[in-house]
C-alpha cells in the first residue's frame, strides 16, 4: 500500500440485473464522493440480461464480468482493483456524503477494516429498531448492507470471501476480520433499500434471517444455508 497519507479507493459493486439501481448509485457516487480519492468504480456483473452493463458504462464505471455469485464477483473485482483500499458496496446501498473522506480518515488513524452504521429507506419503526443495532461493534450486528472498507493487504491476508457461500458471504468474511483486526464502525449511516422486507414481509424476513444466523452458529454448512435461503427468501 502506498502512503497512508494519500490512499486511493476502489469501489466494488457486484450486480445482477440491477439496471435502475446501478444508475441511481453511480449518479450518487459522482455527486457525493471526491474523484481525487476514488481511483475507480468497479461494477462486477454476474451475467445480467437487462441493461445493467450498458447503464454502468454510461457512468464511467469499469465493468468486469464474472461467474454469478456475490462472493465470486467481489473476489474477482478485488483481484483487478488498483486502489489501496477496497470499498464493497451493495447496489441498493447509498453511503453518506463524503464517505470517501471518512474511510480515508479511518485508515489514516490506523484502522484496517470497518463499515458504517445503517438505516433503511423506510419509515417502519420495526426496521428502525433493527437498524439501531448496527452501531454495536459485534460481528453478529454486521451485514453486507452496511458496506465494507478494507485495506488491500488485509483482504489478501484474510483470503477474501469464501466462495462456498452463495448467501451469508458478507457475515462469514466479516466474522473472520473480527479475529484479525480491530473492526471500526463509523458513526455516519448508509441508507439501504427495504425492498426485500416489503416483498416478503418485515417480521417474516427478519425471522428468516435470524434462523440463518442460528443455523450457522449451530454448524450448518454453506449449502444448508443456501437451501434455506432459496426456500424461504429467494424470490
Amino acid at each position: 500500500m502506498k502512503s497512508r497519507n494519500n490512499p486511493s479507493i476502489s469501489i466494488i459493486i457486484p450486480v445482477l440485473n440491477e439496471e435502475s439501481y446501478v444508475v441511481k448509485l453511480l449518479e450518487y457516487i459522482q455527486e457525493n464522493g471526491n474523484s481525487s480519492n476514488i481511483k475507480e468504480v468497479l461494477v462486477v456483473d454476474g451475467g445480467s440480461t437487462d441493461g445493467t452493463v450498458t447503464a454502468a458504462l454510461k457512468y464511467d464505471a469499469v465493468v468486469l464480468h464474472s461467474e454469478k455469485g456475490r462472493a465470486k464477483q467481489m473476489n474477482y473485482a478485488a483481484k483487478h482493483a488498483a486502489g489501496d483500499l477496497l470499498y464493497f458496496l451493495h447496489v441498493d446501498t447509498f453511503p453518506p456524503k463524503n464517505f470517501d473522506k471518512m474511510i480515508i480518515a479511518a485508515i489514516q488513524k490506523g484502522d484496517e477494516a470497518g463499515c458504517f452504521r445503517m438505516k433503511f429507506d423506510s419509515s417502519s419503526r420495526f426496521l428502525k429498531f433493527f437498524s439501531w443495532f448496527s452501531r454495536i461493534n459485534h460481528c453478529i450486528c454486521r451485514g453486507g448492507d452496511q458496506s465494507l472498507f478494507i485495506t488491500r493487504e488485509l483482504f489478501r491476508k484474510a483470503g477474501g470471501y469464501n466462495e462456498d457461500y452463495k448467501v451469508y458471504e458478507d457475515n462469514e468474511f466479516i466474522g473472520r476480520l473480527y479475529k484479525l483486526t480491530n473492526f471500526r464502525i463509523l458513526p455516519e449511516k448508509v441508507q439501504t433499500s427495504a425492498r426485500k422486507y416489503e416483498e416478503i414481509g418485515k417480521l417474516k424476513l427478519q425471522y428468516y434471517f435470524g434462523i440463518i444466523h442460528l443455523k450457522k452458529y449451530l454448524g450448518a454448512d454453506p449449502d444448508d444455508l443456501y437451501q434455506y435461503y432459496k426456500k424461504k427468501i429467494s424470490t
